[in-house]
């Protein structure tokens, strides 16, 4: 068969082209698309309104839009997946949740390895966990709280937003480590174990502030404490519970930003850098304090050590308090 010129060097420059495109991908600048931030919650919550906020910021900073997609279901399990079979680009970051540390103690084996399957890119936020009481009960202390559980039968009962959920456990930790009877009493969210807490069918709550804000302004409720390792920006006069006796009685919920393990480390170290700007913003600072949430930036390594040290602290809970959640 005769081969002409012309044909030798059409299919040498395709050969040339062929060889040249995957370079050029891989040297392509990140962002150059938009940038999807998975949130496990649905609309309207703290994680959706916060990942909204710092998403904003990020598309200005970085001249690219970053875009929040709600993916529900399973304690974030829907979410988490998601991401955790998603291609390692930059382009599809999940915005974690506490439960992401728990997921596996709660339900068993996932369907993805939360070890290997997503790698650390920042932590954001905490929400600091408070102990809230009516306000017409005798509880002015942790240790009145306390002594009043070990002297009546059944202990104490306290409200959660749902069997597994953070605050559970943490009233887990607080009955476990005060040594005191009690057992918590799920609900669907935080507003409905306050209507309880102010019918006094409840002896007090361990959950986020915001809903019980205005029953605390109107001398309904009362704040105990707070179980962050230190006093909360968002109501400072609240004392630790590690100093009223509980020293390990330490629980936030959290959010943070994580990504697919194929993730190149530079655009990992990147949108690193970018998010923790962002959360020392004093602009972005105030508002996400005025709902509740204080900023906690924390880079790749330090976050990865976070995440490591919740999975074994929560995972003992959940064995020594035999909770299992479908």
């Amino acid at each position: 068969m005769k081969i002409d010129r012309r044909t030798v060097l059409f299919a040498a420059a395709a050969s040339l082209c062929t060889t040249i495109a995957p370079f050029a991908y891989a040297a392509e600048e990140w962002p150059s698309r938009t940038v999807k931030i998975i949130s496990p919650y649905g609309a309207g919550g703290p994680n959706d309104v916060s990942a909204r906020l710092i998403s904003e910021a990020l598309g200005k900073r970085l001249g690219q839009t970053f875009i929040v997609e709600n993916k529900s279901g399973a304690g974030t399990l829907v979410a988490n997946q998601l991401v955790a079979t998603s291609p390692g680009d930059g382009y599809t970051i999940l915005y974690a949740a506490a439960p992401y540390s728990t997921l596996e103690a709660l339900k068993g084996k996932l369907s993805y390895n939360p070890r290997k399957d997503l790698k650390a890119v920042a932590m954001a936020i905490t929400v600091p966990l408070f102990l809230i009481v009516n306000a017409d009960s005798p509880f002015h202390t942790v240790q009145d709280l306390i002594k009043y559980g070990k002297s009546h039968d059944g202990g104490l009962t306290f409200g959660s937003p749902g069997s597994g959920s953070l605050p559970h456990l943490a009233v887990e930790l607080l009955l476990r480590d005060a040594d005191v009877n009690g057992i918590a009493v799920h609900y669907r969210g935080d507003v409905a174990a306050y209507t309880d807490l102010l019918a006094g069918r409840l002896d007090a709550t361990l959950t986020a502030i915001t809903a019980a804000r205005p029953h605390i302004e109107a001398g309904k409720l009362r704040v105990l404490g707070v179980a962050s390792s230190s006093r909360s920006e968002i109501y400072p006069e609240a004392p630790t519970l590690k100093e009223q006796g509980l020293p390990n009685v330490v629980a936030s919920g959290w959010y943070g930003f994580m990504a697919p393990a194929a993730t190149p480390v530079k655009i990992i170290d990147r949108l690193s850098a970018e998010i923790i700007d962002v959360l020392n913003d004093p602009a972005i600072k105030s508002k996400l304090l005025s709902q509740g949430m204080e900023t906690m930036p924390e880079n790749p390594a330090g976050f990865t050590t976070f995440i490591d040290s919740e999975m074994k602290k929560w995972g003992a809970v959940i064995k020594d308090a035999n909770i299992k959640t479908e």
